[in-house]
């Protein structure tokens, strides 16, 4: 499964939800501090305002969701907010709500206690408000966006990219531009895009078919939630199992929360009881003010 996200203009991680709405500049491996006001809100010269959403993050363009989803060599969950030099993950000082955030409103309507907080074990997603469990052996990164990997080798199409053999990773729906309304349109119609950037023509020359193994509804972090799995098959290398699930916030209902998860068919890979056991430890993160849930 590949993890790479392409450069460009992207919704500031740091975006509170009030006032004029900017873009930062993702360079491929990190957020810069370069920022704009998107073309269309120069042109209509309006302000638009946020509801329930607290940030988004860089646009995954694979389900390995971006090389700055990757944590260190030590195996160990990184707490991007105590290790800013953890390239390329977001600054935290743009957080919602941090001192001196470039999307703040003044140093920001949200109290630092209750930001979202790390614990060890877990990948925690800032801007959605969830933490990952990180498997035994697995590496995790928190952060705006999170995610938990294991098993990573050279692409088969590209030997300069870096491929994982499971990944599973977590991202508010707006920041894929997904504007669906409940969490069962959100799954079922991300699966398809997830499917092609995982296992598409770059690196594995393209899927020639796939084959869904699951459409269910499924309780995530307390909150009711929707899955779909498929298995594809490509034209080189492994083929894989994909799988798109959304859920609403802990901190949210209105904000749907997509959780992007990947795993090559290959005796080296981890099987899909993992996936199984990684989805049913989500929780809400520490600090957001809801109960942590898992499934049922």
């Amino acid at each position: 499964m590949t993890q790479t996200s392409p450069p460009g203009w992207h919704p500031d991680p740091g975006y509170t939800g009030f006032g004029p709405i900017q873009e930062r500049w993702w360079d491929g491996t990190q957020w810069t501090d370069q920022l704009r006001v998107p073309p269309a809100t120069l042109r209509s010269r309006r302000i638009r305002i946020g509801v329930g959403i607290t940030a988004a993050v860089v646009v995954l363009a694979a389900i390995g969701g971006g090389v700055y989803l990757l944590a260190d060599d030590s195996g160990t969950t990184e707490n991007a907010a105590t290790s800013p030099s953890a390239s390329p993950s977001p600054d935290p000082s743009r957080q919602p709500g941090a001192p001196g955030g470039s999307g703040g409103n003044g140093g920001g309507d949200q109290a630092p206690e209750q930001q979202p907080q790390t614990e060890d074990g877990y990948a925690t997603d800032m801007a959605s408000g969830i933490s990952i469990p990180v498997p035994d052996g697995w590496k995790g990164r928190s952060g705006m966006g999170a995610g938990v990997t294991t098993g990573t080798y050279a692409c088969p199409g590209d030997s300069k990219e870096e491929c994982v053999r499971g990944g599973v990773f977590s991202v508010p729906a707006a920041a894929l531009k997904l504007t669906t309304k409940t969490a069962k349109a959100t799954a079922e119609k991300d699966i398809a895009t997830n499917a092609e950037e995982s296992y598409g023509e770059k690196i594995y020359g393209g899927i020639t078919s796939h084959e869904q193994l699951k459409s269910e509804a499924v309780t995530v972090a307390g909150r009711q939630g929707y899955r779909v799995r498929w298995k594809v098959v490509t034209k080189n290398g492994d083929d894989g199992y994909v799988e798109s699930l959304a859920f609403p916030s802990p901190q949210a209902e209105d904000m749907l929360i997509v959780v992007r998860s990947g795993f090559d068919i290959n005796p080296k890979a981890p099987g899909l009881s993992v996936l199984d056991d990684i989805t049913k430890g989500i929780k809400a993160a520490s600090g957001t003010g809801a109960g942590a849930g898992t499934n049922a």
